[in-house]
């Protein structure tokens, strides 16, 4: 579906965090498809989708059926997000502001923030080693840099670029990677491709949950990329485009990571394994890879300057920036993560994933609250002018129920927690197996429902006329 602003929409994208008014929605909704389909393959989705079989000793069969559970269910959660964005006309992290109250979502913004600037920093990291194996006499710093200032331009031209981009790179990565897989599955250089590894409990929960996690991770701005479609886009729609086009490309490249590193011997780096598996077609795929990683690391970057942006706006409630100020903090991020990456230790990406998992405790009851909040108790009713208040307007600067229900959805998951800061109890009792998202996730609905609904702030609020953008 699209409107008349389609091709009108200029390639500078000119709004930031402010709602998109109807005469600037453009879009059709199989883009979502494209964007996160084209998104999702990618060397680090392939050097995730290979510690199945590398850290947790899972067999080819047993590895496969983990990493599409863990897509298929993580995906719902991230697709329901993406279908909040045409209804919303806000991105995701702002909108966040309506279940915690202006100041009460700032925790929230300031972790999906330092989440993505470290996505962007591993990002280029890759992108650097990638270019290196490519020309190896680009040494891997030079290559950082290049690939950060190429992930820096599409995001500073933003939206429509973006999804350009990911338009093209379905078509162009869709084919080189079954090209990949074909290539690989006839050239086969172990005996043990099938044999290595076996069943084990432990390793196959964890695998769901990286899976899982993958598309949870998502979640803080998935719905960015999707508010700009018209707001009469069908909430389906929406959906199940963004849940096929997430869940089929990241399934792709965790499978191709596993393949890879068991069609070659034991102990190879998974992008050494990746350029050897494919042997004559090797260098082919990672130059596609590289310009992959360029590519989507720019939805890195653009999410990581929304939430830096929603955080200073918090306070300078007045200002909504323009796209100068989006360029010239997308330049300061660039430039901090270049320092960073090109001065990291060669374990850069490993501390990166440890970080990523600590964070997502804290993410994963906020997935909870603002789900149960938009679909079950709100409906898709908001008054867009309170979330820009400084005091919150109807919603408050706190709002005590989703702070309580958040504060018990990460204490629950301590237990069930594995990450490099701290391995709970009945983690190490399953022999490392996370599954603190999954209990965080049935404790926080129901709880944040329960709270919210006996709530007679709200109740007031619904009986105000104030609430808008019905579903």
């Amino acid at each position: 579906m699209a409107t008349s602003a389609t091709t009108s929409a200029p390639l500078i994208e000119k709004h930031t965090i402010g709602y998109v008014p109807p005469e600037d929605r453009h879009g059709k909704v199989r883009d979502l498809f494209t964007l996160w389909f084209g998104g999702n393959i990618a060397p680090l989705p392939i050097v995730t989708g290979a510690l199945g079989v590398q850290l947790f000793h899972l067999n080819l069969v047993w590895g496969i059926v983990a990493i599409l559970v863990g897509h298929l269910v993580g995906g719902v959660l991230m697709a329901l997000h993406s279908a909040q964005g045409p209804q919303m006309g806000i991105p995701q992290m702002i909108q966040s502001r309506a279940q915690f109250g202006s100041l009460g979502a700032l925790l929230v913004v300031l972790i999906a923030g330092v989440m993505y600037i470290g996505f962007f920093a591993s990002n280029i990291v890759l992108a650097g080693k990638s270019l290196h194996g490519v020309v190896d006499s680009v040494p891997v710093p030079v290559g950082i840099v290049i690939g950060a200032l190429g992930s820096g331009i599409i995001g500073i031209i933003g939206y429509r670029f973006i999804h350009v981009l990911n338009r093209i790179g379905t078509w162009v990565l869709g084919i080189g990677i079954v090209v990949g897989f074909g290539y690989i599955l006839t050239h086969i250089q172990t005996d043990d491709f099938l044999t290595r590894g076996s069943f084990n409990i432990s390793g196959w929960l964890a695998t769901v949950s990286l899976a899982a996690l993958w598309q949870i991770a998502f979640a803080p701005y998935v719905s960015d990329y999707s508010r700009y479609l018209p707001a009469n886009v069908p909430v389906a729609a929406t959906f199940w485009t963004t849940y096929l086009g997430s869940a089929l490309g990241s399934s792709l490249s965790f499978v191709f990571g596993a393949v890879a590193v068991l069609a070659t011997p034991v102990g190879m780096d998974t992008m050494e394994a990746v350029k050897l598996a494919t042997g004559a077609i090797g260098p082919l795929m990672l130059v596609l890879f590289l310009l992959s990683v360029i590519s989507h690391n720019a939805l890195n970057l653009y999410g990581a300057v929304l939430s830096l942006i929603t955080l200073v706006q918090t306070f300078a409630y007045r200002w909504i920036p323009t796209a100068k100020s989006r360029a010239v903090i997308s330049i300061i991020v660039l430039l901090a993560c270049c320092f960073a990456a090109v001065g990291a230790s060669a374990d850069f990406i490993g501390h990166f994933v440890d970080m990523v998992l600590v964070l997502l405790v804290v993410l994963v009851p906020w997935t909870a609250i603002n789900l149960i909040d938009f679909y079950a108790i709100h409906k898709g009713q908001y008054d867009i002018d309170s979330i820009f208040q400084v005091d919150g307007g109807i919603y408050g600067r706190y709002n005590p129920q989703a702070l309580l229900a958040y504060a018990i959805g990460i204490a629950v998951q301590i237990p069930f927690m594995n990450t490099p800061l701290y391995v709970g109890p009945v983690s190490a009792h399953i022999n490392g197996a996370d599954l603190s998202w999954v209990v965080g996730l049935l404790v926080t609905s129901p709880l944040y429902f329960w709270l919210a609904t006996r709530d007679s702030a709200y109740r007031r609020r619904l009986t105000s006329g104030k609430l808008v953008n019905s579903l």
